[in-house]
């Protein structure tokens, strides 16, 4: 009994036990929940298991960690998890992969996105498919919060009545708008703000979309928080970024404030400013190091 207190007056150690208490769970899993490494997390589980807290099974190519700690143990753990604080967030992170866990089309989803571009078919590409979708949305009132030069932003003033581009740059701010009014978009509106306090008023927004921005702003909780303010009830916010990383040079390279968010971080964080409906899915993978991946979420205002 001490050696094994004596592992869990360790709070990563702790956060494993009170996540595999209820759930089996992979490292990849756990790796995703906790936002760490596959070795400190191997680490911790090991030394967890020699002491017989927890119990690993195969299913198929991952091992499944499941608890095995004595109930009166746990009853301790429980008190003990209650004084730390990432234990909460633990919870909706779990919570977020189960609902994950249970579509069963995701993998295969999955599978089917990695193949497309693959295989060279005259005439198909990403760039036509994503052209194409742009074409049948039917938005009114749409923002390009951190909308930089604006690319995006003309695409959607396509179809949508009106499209606010944010961007912090007066520069850019200048050339995006020149740009509208050479091409002709009447509907297209440039103006200079932070995306974590947006030139927009309260509940005006069909649509609004953060595309590479949220890594960049100081406190993204709060540049969501304005997103889920500006957004009309049953509005969406659409989320396009990095998924975490460890490319350091990101933050002399791009000016990156943050290294991506995880799929659990961006999911708790959407739910923490009131979307619901809360989907993410990794959706692209880069071949050329260093490998960045696209996260997509995406979150209602209820109504």
């Amino acid at each position: 009994m001490l050696k094994s207190l004596k592992l869990l007056s360790d709070p990563t150690r702790l956060r494993i036990l009170m996540l595999v208490e209820n759930e089996g769970l992979s490292v990849a899993e756990l790796q995703e929940v906790l936002g760490m490494g596959q070795s400190r997390i191997s680490t911790q589980l090991s030394q967890l298991k020699m002491e017989g807290l927890v119990s690993d099974e195969r299913s198929g190519k991952n091992n499944i960690y499941t608890c095995t700690a004595d109930p009166e143990l746990m009853d301790v753990a429980r008190l003990a998890a209650a004084e730390v604080p990432e234990t909460a967030v633990d919870e909706g992170a779990l919570r977020h992969l189960l609902r994950k866990r249970k579509d069963s089309s995701r993998a295969y989803f999955d599978e089917l996105a990695g193949r497309f571009g693959k295989d060279y078919v005259p005439g198909r590409s990403w760039k036509a498919l994503a052209e194409a979708l742009i074409k049948v949305l039917n938005y009114q009132i749409v923002a390009d919060l951190g909308a930089g030069e604006g690319t995006l932003a003309q695409l959607l003033a396509q179809r949508a009545e009106k499209v606010i581009a944010i961007d912090l740059s007066p520069k850019m701010v200048e050339f995006g708008q020149n740009l509208a009014t050479q091409n002709g978009l009447a509907n297209l509106e440039y103006r200079i703000g932070d995306i974590e306090e947006p030139p927009i008023e309260n509940a005006s927004l069909d649509l609004a979309v953060l595309s590479q921005a949220l890594h960049h702003a100081e406190h993204p909780q709060r540049a969501l928080d304005a997103a889920f303010r500006i957004l009309k009830p049953g509005g969406r916010l659409i989320v396009l970024d990095l998924l975490q990383h460890h490319f350091e040079e990101a933050r002399e390279l791009y000016a990156d404030r943050w290294l991506g968010f995880s799929e659990s971080d961006l999911a708790a964080m959407l739910g923490k400013s009131g979307f619901t409906c809360i989907e993410t899915i990794v959706a692209d993978r880069e071949t050329a190091a260093p490998k960045f991946q696209t996260l997509l979420g995406i979150g209602v205002r209820p109504f």
